[in-house]
């Protein structure tokens, strides 16, 4: 047991002093951890008498920062550790585990190690054009071509149910007033969340609740309904509803299944934005009288259920995992993050214009090489220091 003083002499507490000895600790450094009894006003004590010395607070992200530049994380790794600490399901924080375990990382370094060997094939024909062994020939340079580009399909695919896992879908429910918006958001938060009258209009402000289903958060967004208000609060709401669907990942507008769709839902379906999804939920067919079920309309994708009863609810589920680009098979998914995912997609796109300059060595020697550089980029290879500090910026601190 260690005696923390003040710059006075005047004892604090009395705790344990932990050494951890460089390169085995986190961050690869010497590193000394102090564990006292705790309590916020003996902790900003003790901490007050370490600035005092000469400490100073650790700034966000530092200490995963310094393991990643001391060579104990890739940046991948890294970044884990804050998509661990941040996951708010248990199918995302299997994944979190899964990267910071190191298996996103190897997934590319195997394509990594893969491209190194093609250039080298590719170099020794650059190097040695009067030879009469065709090494790309001999080697199978379009097969191994092919094979990489299948071995991104698979990582990519991999990386986007991750990337799904860590961030979710934002779900905004739209419509006329007294379709059943608040009743459906209940529904899916399996509680009271919303009020519930038959007065229209009472939804002035977006409600949020995040759900999750096959452990993907579904971040839902009750919205108030779409109409011409008079009232100058209801159109304060109607132009945020508006706002929440511009940023929206798929839109579900509801209808009354007892008078189907009608010009307004016509006039809405014209202004909602083209390149987010929407599915058309035709709610309250216990008191239409007609079946749960999934169907094409003039509004494009529809299902029928009743957001008081329940029924149908399994069958938007399943749309809303399709919509999210989720199935089956995603537990070996890996978190990933949307640079990651466009780093994929730029190494896709310099494989694709590799294969097309098979006939032109210098191209394709150029296409691989930036093919592997942006690869690199993922793991912390070919990175730059303001990537790095946007990146750990974003942690909490000290961590």
């Amino acid at each position: 047991m260690f005696g923390f003083h003040s710059a006075d002499g005047c004892v604090i507490d009395r705790g344990i002093a932990l050494h951890f000895p460089g390169p085995c600790s986190y961050t690869g450094e010497d590193v000394l951890e102090l564990q006292g009894h705790g309590g916020p006003v003996v902790l900003r004590m003790v901490l007050a008498a370490c600035l005092g010395s000469g400490a100073r607070l650790a700034e966000p992200g530092e200490f995963t920062k310094r393991a990643f530049l001391n060579g104990k994380l890739d940046l991948a790794q890294a970044e884990s550790v804050a998509d661990l600490i941040e996951a708010s399901t248990e199918a995302a924080v299997r994944s979190a585990c899964r990267s910071l375990s190191g298996a996103f990382s190897e997934g590319i370094h195997g394509v990594v190690e893969k491209l190194v060997e093609l250039r080298t094939f590719v170099e020794a024909t650059l190097d040695f054009p009067d030879e009469e062994v065709d090494f790309l020939e001999a080697h199978n340079a379009a097969g191994r071509l092919a094979s990489l580009r299948d071995q991104l399909i698979s990582l990519l695919d991999r990386a986007r149910q991750g990337a799904l896992l860590r961030g979710g879908l934002h779900v905004v429910l739209a419509g006329r007033p007294n379709v059943g918006k608040s009743s459906l958001l209940n529904r899916f938060a399996g509680e009271e969340r919303a009020i519930v009258t038959e007065i229209a209009g009472t939804t002035r402000d977006a409600l949020r609740e995040t759900v999750q289903i096959e452990g993907i958060p579904l971040h839902i967004i009750d919205t108030a309904g779409l109409r011409d208000a008079a009232d100058q609060v209801e159109r304060m709401g109607i132009s945020r509803t508006w706002r929440e669907i511009e940023s929206a990942d798929v839109v579900v507008l509801m209808c009354d299944a007892r008078v189907g769709i009608t010009a307004a839902e016509r006039e809405i379906w014209t202004r909602l934005p083209h390149a987010v999804e929407t599915l058309t939920v035709m709610n309250k067919i216990d008191l239409a009288g007609s079946a749960a079920g999934r169907g094409t309309g003039e509004l494009g994708v529809t299902i029928s259920l009743s957001a008081k009863t329940g029924e149908g609810m399994g069958i938007l589920q399943i749309e809303l995992l399709r919509v999210a680009g989720w199935h089956p098979g995603g537990e070996d998914s890996f978190v990933a993050r949307e640079r990651h995912i466009r780093a994929i997609v730029a190494a896709q796109e310099h494989l694709a214009l590799a294969f097309e300059q098979r006939g032109h060595l210098e191209l394709l020697a150029e296409e691989l090489r930036l093919a592997q550089e942006t690869l690199g980029e993922i793991t912390g290879e070919f990175t730059a220091d303001d990537l790095l500090g946007a990146i750990f910026s974003r942690f909490c601190l000290g961590k």
